[in-house]
């Protein structure tokens, strides 16, 4: 008997044009954990990991061109990490870390309370918590 494919959310794929560096941010900053740090297809490639998924950020590989982007994109805006806790403090430390906040916490409906912060090579990362 064929059992019903299903699909579960795995990771986002970053370019980084210092991946190392990327990946310390990552750790230092949200709590991430290297994983896996190798060379693919000519270029390193790390993996960090965060409770159910991962982000795999990796450099430039051969013969690549990389632009940096500007400004509001089609496709993937941003993604976002759910922060379970106290969401005002968790912000609070991130910013004696020196994470930079695009946009400060704020409720963004009745529901749900949001931040966005600044990350390694442009990314923008949405922090969030439900409220019960």
């Amino acid at each position: 008997m064929r059992q019903e494919a299903r699909i579960f959310f795995d990771h986002v794929h970053l370019i980084s044009e210092n991946p190392q560096s990327a990946a310390s941010w990552y750790v230092e900053k949200l709590g991430g954990k290297i994983i896996s740090n190798k060379e693919v297809l000519g270029a390193p490639q790390i993996f960090v990991a965060f409770e159910e998924a991962f982000l795999i950020i990796r450099g430039r590989r051969p013969g690549e061109q990389v632009d940096r982007k500007q400004g509001l994109h089609w496709g993937i805006d941003h993604f976002g990490f759910r922060v379970q806790g106290d969401f005002d403090s968790y912000c609070e430390a991130l910013k004696k870390k020196g994470v930079v906040f695009s946009v400060e916490p704020k409720d963004f409906s009745a529901t749900t309370r949001i931040a966005f912060i600044d990350a390694p090579d442009g990314v923008s990362v949405e922090l969030l918590v439900r409220k019960e």
